[in-house]
Order: C-alpha cells, then sequence, then structure tokens
C-alpha cells in the first residue's frame, strides 16, 4: 500500500531552508550579491531576494489501541485491531521513506528514521494487547510541532482521550482520529433472541428482542461522533471514519492527504 502514495517533507510556513518558492523581500544591506534575484530585480528599480519555504523533516506519532474491542470482527472482514496495525505501519513506512520520522505513542523512544525503525514498530505492534475492553491513549512522546494519528474504534469513555487531544494542542500537535468499525456496528442487524457480550467477556446481555436496541444504539453511536467532532473542532485535529469492508488503501490515502503541509 504505502508504494502507491508519495510523502514528501512539510513546509514551514516560514523562510528559511528549502526548494520550494516563499516570497520575494527587498535586498536589505549585508545581503550577499548571489541571493539576489535579478530577473525579479529587472523589473523594477529596487533589488529583491527569493526567499524559500523552510522545509524540515516531520515527526509523526501513531497511536493503535490494541484493547479487546478492536479485536470484533464480523463474517470474514479483518478485524479492527488488524486493520490499525495496518494503516499504522503503512504511515509510518510513508513517512520514513520519504526521510521523516515517525514513532508508536505509547513507546518512550521518541520518533526515528531508518528501516530499523519500521521493525521496531512492526514487533511493538505484534505485541500482546491491553486486556481491558476499551482502549485509551496514554502517549509517552508527543514532540513539538508534530503530527499524530490515533486510530481506535474511540467506543470506550471519552475522558482519557480528551486529556490526551487537549495536551498535544497544548504542544502544537496536530493530527487525526481514525475511528474504525465493523460494518455490524454501524448496522446493528440483530434481531430476536441475541446475547451480546464484550470482547474480554466481562459484560454479558441477554435480550429477546434485539431489534428493539437498534434504535438507542444508533443514537448512542451518533451522539459519540458528535463528541468527537466536537473534541477534533476545539483542539485542531480531524475526525474521520474507516470501516473494516472498504478498501485499506483508500483510507491510507485519505489519511495521507490530511496529513498534507499545512496551509
Amino acid at each position: 500500500m504505502a508504494a502507491t502514495v508519495l510523502m514528501g517533507h512539510h513546509g514551514r510556513k516560514r523562510a528559511g531552508p528549502g526548494d520550494a518558492f516563499w516570497q520575494y523581500r527587498s535586498a536589505q544591506p549585508g545581503d550577499p550579491r548571489r541571493s539576489i534575484d535579478w530577473r525579479q530585480s529587472a523589473r523594477t528599480d529596487a533589488h529583491f531576494v527569493r526567499e524559500t519555504e523552510w522545509q524540515a523533516a516531520q515527526a509523526l506519532t501513531i497511536w493503535v489501541d490494541d484493547a479487546a474491542s478492536m479485536q470484533f470482527s464480523g463474517g470474514d472482514r479483518p478485524s479492527k485491531l488488524r486493520r490499525a496495525q495496518t494503516l499504522a505501519l503503512a504511515l509510518a513506512t510513508l513517512a520514513i521513506r520519504a526521510g521523516e520520522r515517525a514513532g508508536l505513542a505509547n513507546l518512550a523512544e521518541p520518533p526515528k528514521g531508518g528501516r530499523a525503525q519500521l521493525m521496531a514498530m512492526a514487533n511493538s505492534l505484534m505485541q500482546d494487547g491491553d486486556r481491558s475492553d476499551y482502549g485509551t491513549p496514554r502517549p509517552q512522546t508527543m514532540p513539538w510541532g508534530a503530527r499524530a494519528v490515533f486510530l481506535s474504534d474511540f467506543l470506550g469513555p471519552p475522558e482519557k482521550l480528551v486529556d490526551a487531544l487537549t495536551s498535544a494542542a497544548d504542544r502544537g500537535v496536530e493530527g487525526i482520529l481514525l475511528q474504525i468499525l465493523d460494518p455490524e456496528e454501524e448496522a446493528f442487524p440483530y434481531d430476536g433472541r441475541t446475547v451480546f457480550q464484550s470482547m474480554s467477556g466481562a459484560i454479558q446481555f441477554e435480550t429477546l428482542k434485539a431489534s428493539r436496541l437498534r434504535e438507542d444504539y444508533l443514537t448512542r453511536l451518533a451522539e459519540r461522533r458528535d463528541t468527537l467532532n466536537g473534541l477534533c473542532t476545539r483542539t485542531g485535529w480531524r475526525f474521520m471514519t474507516h470501516h473494516t469492508d472498504e478498501s485499506a488503501g483508500a483510507a491510507l490515502l485519505s489519511l495521507h492527504s490530511a496529513l498534507g503541509p499545512r496551509r
């Protein structure tokens, strides 16, 4: 997937070392003659210096929710966790191939570049996950001005997520919440006698008429999305959704576009 997408250095919206044109400014005493743009200067009686936009390697921090709820899968679709792991590693591959740095939010090590970092991230993603029903982000490393992507179903209590995004915004970190759901969690296609059980087995509920729960469930799901959207609006993040029956490549392209240079 990563091979189908390109990712480049991010502009800093200020003059500095880089290749992209930023602006012309009037020449000042002390500017070397070689910095003067003679083509632009020839159009007026003044001398102008052509400045480029400062570009620097961007740090990308990724959090993958590996709690029990993410292991859910309906039919022959991949689990939410496997889709999150795939997207996380593909994003990291894109960033590192472009000379940028990537890392996992739950690790103490800061984002790094190089193939060894990709292997370390892959090994970490394959470790045993959180045994609780729902995961909460606890970022250990969020570099100033970095970009971040949180991959989860975001169905658990939102308080810890609010704390994480508020702290990230205070550090100038912008990012994306990608809510990954199985289609069954969107449609609630259950009817008649049904036993609902959490993935950890800690919660179980039986009903004889599951269809009567559909409207309330869909209302709660819509309310959760409104909460997530509002949180992103307040902190400068973006909220996106993805379903496990959809193309992982399309989701990767959407994430890549949303992580583009600040404009």
